[in-house]
């Protein structure tokens, strides 16, 4: 049985990295109001090499529709200038000299829609990933019969796998919910 604990334990490591994947991919959706981990994954040219927008510049929220970013050395104010240009997140930056200010529109209800559109499909992404995560285990605990496993243990185990399974994707429509009412309220 020990061997199916194995399989169930691996499995929900790799449910939980489905949902942390998740959390990440919906952190990137912005609700319209500002926040850093919109710019997470822009990357600035640094003596050559590309680092993360981060690593260079202190990010900031002064207020709710707001982003101000402060490089660390004045010179890298035209490369991060032109990194969020060429990032595509819908911003224009505006700079006085010693920082950025990226100011984040009003949606339309129109927009709000679109967004949850891709949050929709992002939901979607990481239910079929669990549920790709669950044939694995389940075949993998079905090959235990071969190494003398009881079928009724097998069966355990799957009814295990299933329940886990249950309780991620009830997680995930959860994290839907929170993002969706995010993304609606005004």
């Amino acid at each position: 049985m020990e061997e199916v604990e194995f399989y169930l334990e691996d499995a929900k490591d790799t449910m939980d990295r489905a949902i942390k994947h998740l959390t990440i991919e919906l952190a990137k959706i912005r609700a319209g109001k500002a926040s850093p981990s919109m710019l997470d994954g822009i990357q600035v040219e640094y003596y050559g090499v590309m680092s993360p927008l981060n690593n260079v510049a202190s990010i900031t929220t002064p207020d709710a529709r707001t982003i101000t970013i402060k490089p660390f050395e004045k010179k890298l104010i035209g490369e991060v200038e032109k990194a969020i240009r060429n990032s595509n997140i819908g911003l224009a930056p505006n700079n006085d000299g010693e920082n950025i200010r990226l100011s984040i529109p009003m949606l339309t209800e129109e927009r709000r829609r679109d967004l949850v559109k891709r949050v929709k499909q992002e939901i979607e992404t990481a239910k079929v990933n669990i549920r790709n995560i669950r044939q694995s285990t389940n075949g993998d605990i079905r090959k235990l019969t071969k190494e003398g496993v009881s079928e009724d243990e097998v069966k355990i185990g799957e009814e295990r796998v299933q329940k886990l399974t249950d309780g991620f994707i009830s997680k995930v429509d959860q994290i839907f919910a929170a993002k969706e009412q995010d993304i609606m309220s005004v």
